[in-house]
């Protein structure tokens, strides 16, 4: 379903939080929203803004199942089965998020946040952006932007992702349409990050239809029912970029990166800004969860996966838990390698049976305590390639390195299954026992 639909549906079933209230960019707004859980919520009236604010609708699992017509349990298939098989979207001529356009345009209009004291300036966060390989073709990715004035940014990108090999092997600018106000299945497909040559877009429209239109200015497409687009250029003059706070809720120190410079602005006549809280729920799930599908895949190898969870606790990056039937003695220790394939910057994982809840932390702590035994179960892994966000890792050299560890917590296959399983009581109609 698209944007306004979902939001309306949210709002039927008791889910969208309106505030009234005028609320600063400076601060405020982003205080209100993270004190608010970050459930779905507009923000009616923002100072110095004609456009309303929204945010939360990826800040849980259930909430983004709903956006994708599923359920939490189902999820993971469903994103597995998008990646595997992506359906290229239809070109329309027409698309609402050209219904305004603006060329050299100053958009100080844009309620762009400061989300906190210390950051480097006011961010565009929510930032679906849009660009075309000459090798391996469109992709879509998420680069967070600092605002400079009138139309100039600077964009975080990531070294080795595609945005960055694209724009590092090109002689010039490169072109990019940066999109904000998306619907679920286009936040989902842009966090992804497939192999080079398959296109999130399409993988958009097989998680639910979505249409694109051709840019006015810059040639590339972007999703027709966007609340608004930037189009412009990736130039090879450079700026300071942070500092901006990351996964860990941690700040990501100042770099210099590349300047985006914006040529048009196109959006709908009623648009809504779409903003994401760096550091918090939304951030994190749309950073994790689409390693869940490369973990699934390389498990998948080696036995039989079940389900894959990045935890929030571990800054939805580091620790994964990965739910399999167990059918040989070696399923366990070979998973622990299979996961860390699937997924390179993974610091822990725990390794459960399909009769553990994977998204219960007590179940899976119970499973740790009556099924692990860490002379047998433990796997370490020193000097390791590691992820930058771990503040604890050795960042020393040229590549960051960390010790991983992966906890085998299912069942040990050469004793009787009854002496590990759960008993459970049965459930009653205890109204029957109250009248």
């Amino acid at each position: 379903m698209n944007l306004r639909e979902f939001l309306g549906k949210l709002e039927g079933e008791g889910k969208l939080t309106r505030v009234k209230r005028e609320v600063s960019l400076q601060y405020e707004l982003a205080n209100v929203l993270n004190s608010l859980g970050e459930r779905p919520a507009v923000f009616e009236k923002v100072k110095g803004s004609r456009f309303p604010v929204f945010g939360g609708i990826t800040s849980s699992r259930d909430i983004i199942a709903e956006g994708l017509g599923t359920t939490k349990d189902k999820m993971l298939l469903r994103l597995v089965e998008a990646l595997r098989k992506p359906v290229q979207p239809e070109i329309v001529a027409k698309g609402p998020c050209q219904e305004v356009v603006i060329k050299n345009p100053d958009l100080s209009f844009l309620p762009f946040l400061t989300h906190l004291p210390g950051d480097g300036g006011p961010y565009a966060t929510a930032t679906c952006s849009v660009i075309k390989d000459p090798d391996t073709g469109r992709n879509m990715a998420y680069h967070r932007l600092m605002f400079h004035g009138k139309n100039k940014f600077t964009a975080r990108l990531i070294p080795k992702r595609q945005t960055r090999t694209t724009y590092d092997k090109l002689k010039g600018d490169l072109e990019m349409a940066v999109c904000i106000g998306n619907s679920v299945p286009v936040m989902v497909a842009a966090s992804l990050g497939p192999p080079p040559g398959v296109d999130e877009l399409a993988i958009a429209n097989a998680l639910g239809e979505t249409k694109v239109v051709k840019c006015v200015t810059k040639d590339l497409e972007v999703p027709a029912e966007s609340e608004f687009v930037l189009e412009g250029r990736l130039t090879k003059e450079v700026a300071q970029e942070g500092p901006f706070v990351d996964l860990t809720e941690t700040r990501d120190f100042e770099r210099q990166e590349p300047v985006f410079i914006v040529d048009c602005v196109t959006h709908r006549k009623d648009a809504m800004y779409q903003c994401l809280l760096p550091g918090r729920l939304e951030h994190k799930i749309l950073m994790g969860m689409p390693k869940e599908p490369t973990i699934y895949d390389e498990v998948s190898k080696v036995c039989k996966c079940k389900n894959v969870l990045i935890t929030i606790g571990g800054g939805s990056w580091l620790h994964g838990i990965v739910q399999i039937k167990k059918e040989r003695p070696e399923d366990g220790r070979n998973t622990i390698e299979a996961a860390f394939r699937g997924h390179n910057s993974m610091k822990h994982v725990v390794i459960i049976d399909e009769d553990v809840d994977i998204y219960d932390m007590n179940a899976v702590e119970w499973a740790i305590a009556t099924r692990f035994q860490g002379d047998k179960g433990l796997v370490v892994k020193s000097k390791e390639p590691g992820s930058s966000l771990d503040p604890s890792s050795d960042h020393s050299g040229k590549k960051t390195l960390t010790a991983k560890v992966g906890v085998d917590a299912t069942r040990p296959m050469e004793v009787g299954p009854k002496k590990y399983d759960k008993v459970k009581y049965s459930s009653v109609n205890v109204d029957e026992y109250l009248r």
